[in-house]
């Protein structure tokens, strides 16, 4: 298992831009082997998908990222296995953004968007996004 460490969360103005980054820790040798999420939770609600990136960013079939149709446009996933390290770039925010984010990886490598395909998760940074 790797542990998984968010970071780059904060207070944002509606229309604003931020930057998340997940970095992996411990067995970091097999990262580029697991496929990465990011999940976020806004006050009341339940943990929703965000985005997901697989092992290497490709698949056979084309883009190896998928997103939540909500974020579609405005966020884009990437990662860069030689820091073991996956990011989030957020452009447009909403106020609906508002929320803690999570990051998980998911053994395999493959795309997953179901919470219960993924292992091994962070504890979560705190995106606030104001009027």
């Amino acid at each position: 298992q790797v542990q998984l460490v968010e970071s780059g969360g904060g207070l944002v103005q509606a229309g604003g831009s931020l930057r998340l980054s997940c970095a992996a820790s411990g067995r970091t040798y097999s990262f580029s082997s697991y496929a990465v999420g990011w999940f976020r939770q806004a006050p009341g609600k339940e943990r929703e998908f965000v985005a997901v990136i697989s092992r290497n960013g490709v698949t056979w079939s084309g883009s190896g990222t998928s997103y939540a149709d909500s974020v579609k446009g405005r966020f884009t996933v990437s990662r860069d296995n030689a820091k073991n390290t996956v990011y989030l770039q957020m452009k447009n925010l909403k106020l609906e953004d508002t929320a803690v984010y999570y990051c998980a990886a998911k053994s395999g490598g493959q795309i997953a968007t179901m919470q219960q395909d993924f292992g091994s998760w962070g504890q979560g940074t705190q995106v606030t996004v104001s009027s």
